[in-house]
């Protein structure tokens, strides 16, 4: 029988989709208030419905056309905030693009920012979260759109904004396509990650460290499959931000048994544990740790060392990471 964890165990969250994590009812709510007809993405239940991973980005897609504002985005942060601090999150970073707010335009990304930003500052205020911003151009859009994205990140990196990836369908482009974009965050100061390993195989995460230059990877679960590789990422201390739920229902893996974050665990790879897009999936984070405890036999001891790695991993300056480790750790 699995340990108990208890679900207000603090909790670090590195992968996490902006638009991606908005509840259902609050797109819906949206769509009402703005006419905009989005009816066939939800379920019979009012969640959201799709077949696959690419008709999943379709649907993500279409529920953020009803995001057409700075308020639409700073009501959607609270939103979003206020059910990660209720599953114990007292850090989180989040995923933000400014293909979908403004299309890329700097000025009106600075709006779009100013906007999450003081949602962010309101929830830390009054839930006891923070959030970090990492800026992601959307891989099937293109690298040339992927262009004006970093330049956004460049001119707005600081105490918010404090890393860039890539998202988006994997199996479009090669990390290579993007090495302009990456190489003008870095000389901007901004951390880096990026997904591969959920879809591409275990030759896009090595794709992505090679091109890239990136210290963490987002999902990477499918490097298990290449011995090498998993020694790689242990030896340079590469963090993955891991999604068990997210894998398992977009059938990257057939069940949460099959999944390989335990045995990259074993051998030595840092793993965390992140909901990616929770209301699509199902989850919360609470039901992550149970389900990893239920599945692999994980004690609250091991869920704080992964928040304690994921601490070391985020992107954010020394003097918060050093707070919220506190916290995790119980010295607080």
């Amino acid at each position: 029988m699995s340990e108990r964890i208890d679900p207000a165990l603090p909790k670090a969250e590195l992968h996490l989709h902006l638009e991606g994590a908005a509840p259902p009812a609050f797109i819906r709510g949206l769509s009402k208030e703005k006419n905009i007809d989005i009816a066939k993405i939800f379920d019979e239940n009012g969640g959201y419905k799709f077949r696959d991973f690419v008709h999943f980005l379709d649907v993500y897609e279409a529920a953020c056309t009803t995001l057409q504002t700075p308020e639409d985005f700073r009501r959607l942060t609270l939103a979003v905030l206020e059910d990660r601090a209720r599953d114990g999150v007292i850090y989180a970073e989040t995923f933000v693009s400014p293909d979908f707010c403004g299309g890329g335009d700097l000025v009106a990304w600075r709006e779009y920012l100013h906007a999450i930003h003081d949602a962010a500052l309101e929830a830390e205020r009054t839930m006891g979260i923070t959030l970090r911003g990492i800026i992601t151009p959307i891989r099937h859009f293109g690298p040339e759109k992927a262009r004006p994205i970093a330049l956004c990140a460049a001119e707005t990196v600081g105490d918010f904004i404090t890393g860039f990836g890539i998202a988006g369908d994997e199996n479009q482009y090669h990390p290579r396509d993007f090495t302009w974009a990456f190489d003008c965050a870095r000389e901007a100061g901004l951390r880096l990650t990026a997904h591969a390993g959920e879809w591409g195989g275990a030759q896009s995460v090595s794709d992505a460290l090679d091109h890239l230059k990136v210290e963490r990877i987002g999902h990477g679960v499918q490097s298990i499959d290449d011995p090498a590789l998993v020694d790689r990422l242990a030896e340079n201390r590469i963090t993955l931000e891991v999604c068990p739920g997210s894998n398992v229902t977009l059938g990257v893996y057939p069940s949460l048994a099959k999944h390989p974050i335990d045995r990259l665990r074993n051998r030595e790879v840092i793993v965390t544990i992140s909901t990616d897009d929770p209301p699509f999936f199902h989850t919360t984070l609470v039901k992550e740790y149970e389900d990893l405890a239920q599945t692999f036999g994980w004690t609250e001891d091991d869920f704080r060392a992964i928040n304690a790695d994921a601490m070391r991993a985020a992107f954010c300056d020394d003097a918060t990471r050093q707070q919220k480790l506190k916290i995790i750790e119980g010295r607080a």
